[in-house]
């Protein structure tokens, strides 16, 4: 089964230095059919002006990832951590036990737009950790954080993988679901045909009871995606 969840029906939420748009539910945007789907708990496509941002608040238990679409993040956070995030760098903080930390647009001239994504852990209570790292583009499927951490990935609390999806114009890939898995899929760039369904920017689709799935690049350009394969 292929559910979609449409870009334009998401939550948002408008603080004039942040637009977010929220494909689950968050904040003061409750919708009780859109509450995660799996561990997947949140993905938030926040907008941040110059020189703005989310002051030091804490946070515990949740696997939080950052990936930097556009502009760079002033990271600070109470393990010592001080890093600057740019474009393209994607960015894992275990809460674990508990951990506090601020984010802020590095720039006070131009905007940050970035992907938060929340993971509930399998493990309860462990120590915060960090890591921070640039995959590239490649084209294909690109492993960016596992349970195990191997061949260089984020190592994800979790029994879930995330990956980074790059097809060529008018390519396609078949992807192989394991027995009992799910996945969801967010677009990041570009259009994506996910079977019959089409997402472009913003677009979400939540795939279950499927052994095989298969996407195809139809247009000129490229196409990016983050794909979610969930317990």
């Amino acid at each position: 089964m292929i559910t979609l969840r449409p870009a334009n029906e998401r939550g948002t939420a408008n603080f004039g230095w942040l637009d977010s748009k929220h494909s689950f539910s968050f904040g003061r945007y409750y919708d009780p059919e859109h509450m995660g789907f799996s561990a997947l708990r949140v993905i938030n496509d926040d907008s941040v002006a110059p020189g703005a941002g989310f002051a030091t608040h804490g946070h515990r238990d949740m696997e939080i990832i950052s990936y930097v679409l556009q502009g760079s993040i002033a990271h600070k956070d109470s393990e010592g951590n001080v890093e600057v995030l740019p474009a393209g760098e994607f960015q894992l903080m275990s809460a674990g036990s508990g951990i506090t930390h601020s984010e802020y647009n590095a720039s006070q001239t131009d905007p940050l737009t970035f992907l938060q994504i929340w993971i509930q852990p399998n493990t309860l209570g462990s120590s915060p950790g960090y890591q921070q790292k640039n995959f590239g583009q490649p084209v294909g499927l690109t492993p960016i954080a596992t349970p195990t951490g191997e061949n260089g990935t984020l190592h994800i609390k979790q029994n879930a993988t995330l990956s980074q999806l790059i097809l060529a114009p008018n390519s396609q890939l078949t992807y192989t679901i394991a027995a009992g898995r799910k996945v969801y899929v967010h677009q990041v760039a570009g259009e994506l045909m996910v079977e019959s369904q089409r997402l472009a920017a913003g677009d979400g689709a939540k795939i279950t009871e499927r052994h095989t799935i298969t996407f195809k690049n139809e247009l000129d350009d490229q196409s990016t995606a983050l794909l979610f394969d969930l317990p």
